[in-house]
């Protein structure tokens, strides 16, 4: 029986979409974090921070993407997922997880 062949981070980033994914995430956080019943004050200065994806000029010259971000707030995110029973978003979440954080 031949074993199935997974992308392996560790070895390769071959065959993960790591930015796809990571973009698809956001635009499925947004669905949630731009909602004003679902928001508050620590999702208003997140989504700053994602306004920041791709820039360098206001960020001292570092420049962020959605990847770090996941990485960074990868609890938060989970835990509001989780809140809003967002299961194909916790699925994505778990994907992004194990393939690239």
């Amino acid at each position: 029986m031949k074993k199935e062949s997974k992308p392996d981070r560790y070895v390769s980033f071959v065959g993960i979409e790591g930015d796809k994914n990571s973009r698809e995430l956001m635009a499925m956080l947004r669905r949630h974090i731009d909602d004003p019943q679902k928001t508050n004050r620590f999702w208003e200065l997140f989504i700053k921070k994602l306004d920041l994806v791709g820039l360098t000029d206001n960020n001292g010259g570092r420049c962020l993407d959605e990847l770090f971000l996941i990485h960074s707030y990868i609890n938060n995110i989970r835990e509001l997922f989780e809140l809003y029973d967002d299961q194909p978003a916790l699925a994505l979440l778990e994907q992004i997880e194990t393939e690239s954080c």
